[in-house]
């Protein structure tokens, strides 16, 4: 079991501390879009900032759907174990 949680906490410390540079795509929209903006259309702009909210937006939304069922199960838990612990008391 240790050896496991070791191989676990291994990885995720790798995961966490390996650090990837990628500025090239960053460039290419910033490019695109300074060119779209100086013909005269912004449209790609919106879209382009709408693109990079969901991106922001979407883990936390993950992550509180998660919290949320994990707390409404835990809640519904708590609940039975008091049920039985009344009736066999």
């Amino acid at each position: 079991m240790f050896r496991r949680l070791r191989t676990t906490l291994l990885t995720i410390a790798i995961l966490v501390l390996t650090n990837v540079v990628s500025f090239a795509q960053c460039a290419m929209c910033r490019g695109s879009v300074e060119s779209t903006v100086s013909a005269g259309e912004t449209s790609m702009a919106s879209n382009l900032n709408l693109g990079i909210l969901y991106l922001f937006f979407a883990p936390y939304l993950l992550v509180g759907l998660i919290a949320y069922f994990w707390y409404k199960t835990s809640r519904k838990n708590v609940k039975k174990a008091k049920g039985i612990g009344s009736v066999a008391g």
